[in-house]
């Protein structure tokens, strides 16, 4: 059975459809759910269809029956690609010690931070490579390569006798890395909109969201029974795994929907982007937002250890705010379906505010060194609002660009990777030993974030997003 892109009088197309499941008649109303593990693209109703039927050569044909993914198999797939990011990240960090000593460093040595520094760097330039080639060549054959390039870096790191080698390694690692995040998104942006991608991203962060709670504690007991490297070899075959599972995935970018592979091409994507309101507002807010997040990621285990001296109760702190991290995600996916995206990031940016605020009031207490429970509350009220913004903001940055999204969504996340990184390392130079800079900054850019949702919203109404 071949797969097929079928297009209808309306110009709409559905990729990955057989053809013996084309419908003979489109239903009278606009529909958005599209046909089971197809995309989901707006169509014309009420009209018979006579669909045309072209095969699309970037989809090879599949001998025997082949049972495309469902809408929870693909849901899944885009989570966990998304997670192979953090899973970069979060896993090796239980390795840092065994690092220090393999190489002779010493025991407290800040080197191995470099090893964090290089995948950053890759994770800021790979969009740029991934974005405008998905947009040429569908998001397939950039998916692959990138989840290749992931898997080939963690083994040359696994396997790498020094350690600049094992830095060059980590570098192109990121690089991997940006490809399956970049993709997920454009993924999603291709088969979902408005309100059903607003869920998409919510449900996709609350899984991304899991890995910064389990990966630390398997990383270590893998260390425990295992030589250290087994955090470079076990992310490498991950990526093969996925790699495997994606040649279910059908292609989601149509034909007639992609673009030419140039310069002149990139430019033009890039200047829809930074002229669109909307677009531009949400970028900014975003990178604000990110600031925040990269803030507490850096600077809550300095404050824990050095304003309370509780060093050791680090992780368990850590990992319940993660869990209200998923929490939050989880709900927005439930409640964007009720208020609809629109209203819910600008209720969401108003209660923030107030959150911060209440946070910031609370930093200033007993000379900066409030009681340690009630900044754990205030905390547990504001950062988690903070990261629930984050997947309707790229649902509704991503919304107005469906024809540019590989492009868009690598603009996006480069620009908000790298000043949301830049913003924070700003908080964490700021600290004094006591909480009153981390309070005061986070407000600020909180403030600044919610600012530029409404400007981005400000002409729009609810019927235009969902």
């Amino acid at each position: 059975m071949a797969v097929f892109v079928v297009k209808t009088p309306t110009g709409a197309g559905v990729v990955g459809c057989p053809a013996d499941r084309a419908p003979p008649t489109v239903p009278r109303r606009l529909e958005s759910r599209g046909f089971p593990g197809c995309p989901s693209r707006r169509v014309e109703t009420g009209r018979s269809v006579q669909p045309t039927v072209q095969a699309d050569p970037t989809i090879p044909a599949v001998k025997g029956p082949r049972r495309d993914l469902g809408p929870r198999e693909f849901l899944l797939l885009v989570s966990v690609l998304s997670a192979t990011t953090a899973i970069g990240i979060d896993l090796v960090l239980p390795a840092f010690p065994n690092i220090r000593q393999q190489f002779g460093m010493a025991s407290d040595s800040s080197a191995v931070a470099w090893m964090i520094t290089a995948y950053f760097l890759g994770l800021a330039v790979g969009p740029w490579l991934y974005g405008p080639a998905s947009d040429r060549y569908g998001r397939r054959r950039p998916l692959y390569a990138g989840l290749a390039l992931y898997a080939v870096a963690a083994i040359i790191g696994a396997l790498a006798p020094t350690w600049p080698l094992i830095v060059i390694s980590r570098f192109v690692w990121g690089l991997g890395a940006s490809g399956p995040r970049v993709l997920s998104m454009a993924m999603v942006r291709d088969r979902f909109d408005g309100n059903a991608m607003a869920r998409v991203m919510s449900i996709s962060m609350a899984v991304f969201l899991i890995v910064p709670i389990l990966a630390p504690s398997l990383g270590a007991a893998l260390i425990a029974i295992l030589p250290w490297r087994v955090v470079f070899w076990l992310p490498a075959a991950i990526a093969g795994g996925l790699m495997l599972w994606c040649r279910r995935l059908p292609e989601t970018l149509t034909l007639e929907r992609r673009r030419p592979f140039t310069w002149s091409a990139v430019g033009t994507a890039s200047r829809e982007v930074f002229t669109h309101r909307q677009t531009v507002g949400f970028i900014v807010s975003m990178t604000f937002i990110f600031g925040i997040m990269n803030a507490y990621l850096a600077g809550s285990e300095v404050i824990l250890s050095d304003v309370y001296g509780y060093a050791k109760w680090f992780p368990l702190f850590f990992g319940c705010i993660a869990v209200l991290f998923a929490a939050m995600s989880l709900a927005n996916a439930r409640l964007v379906g009720r208020l609809g995206a629109l209203r819910l990031i600008r209720t969401e940016a108003a209660i923030g505010v107030v959150t911060m605020a209440v946070l910031m009031l609370v930093g200033q207490m007993n000379g900066g060194r409030p009681n340690f429970w009630l900044l754990s509350v205030a905390l547990c009220l504001s950062i988690p609002m903070a990261q629930a913004v984050v997947p309707i903001s790229n649902t509704l940055a991503l919304s107005p660009l469906p024809h540019v999204a590989g492009t868009a969504s690598s603009i996006i996340g480069t620009i908000t990777f790298a000043g949301g990184a830049l913003l924070g390392s700003v908080v964490t130079g700021a600290f004094n030993g006591t909480v009153r800079p981390f309070s005061i900054f986070v407000l600020g850019y909180f403030v600044v974030g919610a600012a530029f949702i409404f400007f981005a919203t400000a002409r729009a109404r609810a019927a235009e997003i969902r």
